[in-house]
């Protein structure tokens, strides 16, 4: 029954690690092309007119 148990939870942490692993490279490719619009932002500013 423990042997079972353990199976359950190995597989449950190694799931989670994926999830963390890809959840961590979303994040940070969204933080980079947040940046980088930032950047064409300010840099076409005087352009912009309201």
């Amino acid at each position: 029954m423990s042997e079972k148990a353990y199976k359950t939870m190995t597989h449950t942490g190694a799931g989670n690690l994926v999830l963390g692993i890809i959840l961590v490279a979303v994040g940070l490719a969204s933080g980079i092309l947040m940046i980088v619009n930032g950047a064409r932002l300010l840099k076409s500013r005087s352009s912009l007119i309201f």
